[in-house]
C-alpha cells in the first residue's frame, strides 16, 4: 500500500521563515518517515500559495491539491500533520477538506495542532510545551508570548496553556494576541498593575512572518514594540518562531504518531488506546 504524510502549515512568503521554520520540521518528517512516506508540503493558505508562485515562482500544494495529487498517483493511506498552534478556523477547514477527501483512500488520518482541547493525555502536550518554551525564553524576566488569537472556540487554548505556564511555575510569561483575547490592552494594563517596567517580547507563532515582523516587532507606531515602549516599558526582542525549537517539533512529531498509529484521527475523536 502507498502512504503519504502532508507535512501542512499556514504558510509564510519570507523565503528564510519557510527555511527557519518550516523545513526544519519536514526534513525531520522526511528523515524518520521518508523510507516508508512520501512527504509533502502543502499550505493552507491560499494567499500565501498564490504569492509564492507570482513572486518566486515557488508552487506549493493546498490541501485539496495535495490529495488530489496523490489519489492519481495511486496513494491509498494519507495522514496529514498540521503545524499550526491551535485548532481554529485553519484546522476546521483541514478537517473539511479531510472529511470529503476521506472516502476517496483506504485510511485518511489528521493529526492534531500543537494545542489540543484537552483530556487526561492531552494535557501532556500543554506541559511539554510549558517547558520546551520556558527552557528557552530569558530567564527572571517577564515575558509576553504574542500568539495570533481567532474568534473561535480554539481560543480558549490560549488560557489553558495560560494557565499551565503559571501551575508549573512560568507565572512571569504571559499569552497575548493580536487578534482575539487576552490582547495587548488586557497586557499592558496587567503589567502596569504589577508595576512592571521591562520585558521580553517573543512570539508565539510557527513562523517569524508577517504578524513578527509588521504587527509584533516593526517600528510602526501601532505595532506592539512601539506600543509598549510608548506606555514606558522596556522591549527586549526575542524574534524566534516556534518552528526553530527543537523541543516543539518533538511535540508534532509526537502528534503525527499519534495520527499514523490511529489513536488520533482528527475528525472529532480524541485519543484512544
Amino acid at each position: 500500500m502507498k502512504k503519504a504524510i502532508i507535512v501542512l502549515s499556514f504558510g509564510t512568503s519570507y523565503l528564510d521563515a519557510l527555511e527557519k521554520n518550516i523545513v526544519p520540521m519536514e526534513r525531520e518528517v522526511e528523515e524518520k518517515f521518508g523510507k516508508e512516506y512520501k512527504v509533502i508540503r502543502a499550505f493552507t493558505s491560499h494567499k500565501i500559495i498564490k504569492k509564492l508562485k507570482k513572486e518566486h515562482d515557488i508552487s506549493i500544494f493546498t490541501p485539496e491539491k495535495a490529495l488530489d495529487s496523490l489519489l492519481n498517483e495511486g496513494y491509498e493511506e494519507v495522514t496529514i500533520q498540521p503545524l499550526h498552534i491551535i485548532p481554529g478556523q485553519e484546522f476546521d477547514y483541514i478537517k473539511k477538506v479531510a472529511n470529503i477527501y476521506k472516502d476517496k483512500f483506504n485510511y485518511l488520518r489528521v493529526g492534531r495542532p500543537l494545542l489540543y482541547f484537552q483530556s487526561d493525555e492531552v494535557n501532556l502536550d500543554y506541559d511539554d510545551l510549558v517547558y520546551a518554551i520556558s527552557n528557552k525564553l530569558p530567564k527572571n524576566k517577564w515575558v509576553i508570548l504574542a500568539g495570533h488569537g481567532t474568534h473561535h472556540p480554539g481560543n480558549s487554548c490560549y488560557g489553558c496553556f495560560q494557565n499551565r505556564l503559571r501551575d508549573l511555575d512560568n507565572g512571569n510569561i504571559i499569552i497575548a494576541t493580536i487578534e482575539a483575547y487576552p490582547s495587548l490592552e488586557n497586557t499592558i494594563k496587567y503589567l502596569k498593575d504589577r508595576d512592571i517596567k521591562s520585558v521580553v517580547l517573543a512570539p508565539f507563532l510557527l513562523v517569524v512572518g508577517d504578524h513578527a515582523r509588521k504587527d509584533i516587532f516593526s517600528k510602526e507606531e501601532d505595532s506592539w514594540a512601539s506600543t509598549l515602549k510608548r506606555e514606558g516599558i522596556e522591549v527586549e526582542e526575542f524574534n524566534v518562531g516556534l518552528g526553530e525549537y527543537k523541543e516543539v517539533r518533538n511535540i508534532y512529531m509526537k502528534h503525527l504518531e499519534d495520527a499514523l498509529s490511529g489513536r488520533f484521527q482528527g475528525f472529532g475523536e480524541n485519543l484512544k488506546g
